[in-house]
């Protein structure tokens, strides 16, 4: 705190704080959209959506943030991708809206607790990701959109709703950027954790592709 502030400025300090996005573990929400097994051939820079998958549930039992995962028709679609490692009793909600805001995970939602950030990440990037996110901010929820953890089958319907996400008022941010906002400090106690968390990760070749709209540029 900062006691020489007087409360006008100190509200004013707050509505910028909320404005820039800044994260912290306890009131924040990671939500995974329908990485199902249907799409794995499918999708644009898949293995790299899925290995940021994976870092997040990895690094949300580190943080202790909650996760919540959907499916698209897995009856058709199958289920989520068995190399993105949901944790053990991790909450997963079937569907068949494309938002992944059903009434079913709007009512798990409330059960969070004060969470008004969350952090969005799966596929397809221009359908029920963009649907989610657009729910999401008209509830007022601050929204953070991983950009290398969303795609869609083809480059450019990713790359427009990037640009649709964060004109509506979501932030684009990498999950490393977003890890390292959330312990804040390198003397967290987390730290270690999610930087070997981060170390570890997999190479992947999309990270270094270059041409219009390479990898997952925006």
């Amino acid at each position: 705190s900062i006691p020489w502030r007087d409360a006008r400025t100190m509200a004013a300090l707050s509505s910028v704080a909320r404005s820039c996005g800044r994260l912290r573990p306890e009131t924040t929400a990671f939500l995974l959209c329908d990485v199902q097994e249907r799409f794995r051939d499918l999708i644009h820079c898949m293995p790299l959506v899925v290995s940021t998958s994976k870092l997040m549930g990895d690094a949300a039992a580190v943080l202790d943030i909650p996760v919540v995962v959907t499916e698209q028709y897995p009856k058709i679609f199958g289920a989520t991708m068995a190399e993105v490692g949901c944790a053990e009793g991790t909450p997963t909600f079937a569907k068949r809206k494309f938002s992944m805001l059903t009434d079913e995970v709007n009512e798990h939602m409330a059960t969070l607790g004060d969470r008004p950030s969350v952090v969005l990440y799966g596929i397809e990037a221009h359908v029920c990701v963009q649907q989610t996110c657009l729910d999401l901010l008209q509830q007022g929820m601050e929204v953070h959109v991983l950009v290398d953890g969303v795609s869609s089958q083809r480059t450019i319907d990713r790359s427009v709703a990037l640009r649709r996400m964060e004109k509506a008022g979501a932030f684009m941010t990498t999950s490393e950027s977003l890890l390292f906002e959330l312990l804040n400090d390198s003397t967290n106690p987390n730290f270690k954790a999610i930087s070997k968390l981060v170390k570890d990760r997999p190479a992947s070749e999309e990270w270094t592709h270059s041409g219009p709209d390479g990898g997952l540029m925006m």
